[in-house]
């Protein structure tokens, strides 16, 4: 016989199915969270809308961002039919939103004269849509910057 403080002997027979069901449980759950991950991306990326928001920055003068995520100067997003995206001008310099190529598109108030001023562009019809912007020459006093100037370019994609 055994110390009080000795753990019963289990019968190891007796614990597979449990373990088993704890296995399968832990699958599902892996699987559904998978799912929901997979959903949510691709929601966003067919979402009814989202923002750009332009920024002035010392190495190549400006750069922008889709939906808070990375500054970099070429962005790509997809959309449903429909949506609409909002342009914020938080640059030192104006900003003209020019579309290149594509189906035509919604666009108001695409010249952004200032810090603050906001363009949207209303995507109507399924198609590859080209943009980019034409910035302004006159730089705010003091303003420096290092390298060539980035070329800002977005390409939308509406199913």
């Amino acid at each position: 016989m055994g110390s009080v403080l000795e753990r019963p002997k289990v019968n190891e027979t007796a614990k597979e199915p449990y373990m088993a069901r704890k296995r399968t449980i832990l699958s599902l759950l892996t699987l559904a969270t998978a799912a929901l991950v997979t959903a949510s991306i691709a929601s966003a990326s067919s979402s009814n809308g989202a923002t750009l928001l332009i920024r002035h920055q010392t190495r190549g003068c400006h750069s922008w961002a889709l939906n808070g995520g990375a500054f970099k100067p070429n962005q790509s997003i997809s959309f449903v039919r429909g949506a609409t995206l909002t342009i914020t001008n938080t640059d030192v310099m104006p900003h003209t939103f020019v579309q290149l190529s594509g189906p035509s598109a919604l666009l108001k108030h695409p010249a952004m004269s200032r810090m603050g001023a906001v363009a949207t562009v209303t995507f109507g019809k399924s198609g590859t849509y080209r943009f980019t912007t034409k910035a302004g020459e006159d730089y705010m006093a003091g303003v420096k910057t290092i390298g060539p100037d980035n070329i800002l370019t977005l390409v939308v994609h509406v199913r």
